[in-house]
């Protein structure tokens, strides 16, 4: 979106990315394929654009900033499948992952 800081401008996780929200589909695309995840284009606190300013987020939870709205909640919990997430089944993954 022709920033300079890119870290203030995206948050990303082991399940998806969201980017800002005048990111181009090309780049957005291109992050896509070169990360293999999901990538979305979204704003959080009502609209504003520095997503890695108002959200921190793993693999099973994400904390957002307190003027995020209902939409945009719905957003970061479908990118980042936080609905799908259950604690135990994470730390079983990566148990499985670090014993392999």
């Amino acid at each position: 979106a022709g920033n300079a800081l890119v870290g203030s401008y995206a948050c990303m996780s082991n399940n998806g990315c969201l980017v800002h929200p005048k990111t181009p589909v090309e780049d957005q695309d291109e992050l896509s394929a070169l990360l293999q995840l999901p990538v979305v284009a979204g704003t959080l606190n009502r609209g504003s654009d520095v997503i890695g300013a108002g959200m921190v987020v793993n693999d099973w939870c994400a904390f957002c900033g307190l003027d995020t709205t209902a939409t945009e909640m719905q957003v970061v919990e479908s990118i980042f499948k936080l609905q799908e997430a259950q604690p135990a089944a994470v730390a079983t993954d990566m148990r499985n992952a670090l014993l392999d």
